[in-house]
């Protein structure tokens, strides 16, 4: 004879916060990854940026800045 098996009850609540716990985890490696750099790299990223920015300044042709007047 065939014998009727009844399925494993589930418990939607503990379903739903194990859900959410692990879309937090998701969120929060994501956040890591995007923002969990150190002090010293955003120094040398910053010191990076001053350099670059300097270093194009230094080559331009007109020195001339825009709140002098036009006084040449």
């Amino acid at each position: 004879m065939m014998e009727a098996h009844m399925a494993d009850v589930i418990n939607l609540k503990r379903f739903k916060k194990r859900s959410e716990r692990e879309q937090s985890a998701k969120q929060a490696d994501a956040n890591r990854a995007r923002f969990g750099r150190t002090k010293a790299e955003r120094a040398l990223d910053e010191h990076r940026k001053d350099r670059a920015g300097n270093l194009l300044d230094q080559h331009l042709l007109d020195q001339h800045k825009p709140d002098d007047g036009g006084a040449s």
